[in-house]
């Protein structure tokens, strides 16, 4: 699964930080998201998505290898 979270952050001009203290995990865990070592649980998706201000579907991209 990849996803478009880097993207989508700096946009909106929130460190890597910010956006973990809002969804209650560590900037590591939001580093490791960011380059696909770590899929989130989907309440964390779903979380991340919210603060992000854009649907979790968007956000999240499945590709089949």
């Amino acid at each position: 699964m990849e996803n478009r979270i880097r993207e989508i952050r700096k946009g909106l001009g929130i460190s890597q930080e910010e956006l973990a203290k809002k969804c209650g995990v560590s900037r590591q865990t939001v580093n490791a998201i960011e380059n696909n070592k770590y899929d989130p649980t989907l309440s964390l998706a779903f979380r991340l998505a919210m603060e992000l201000q854009i649907r979790v579907d968007e956000l999240f991209v499945f590709r089949r290898e």
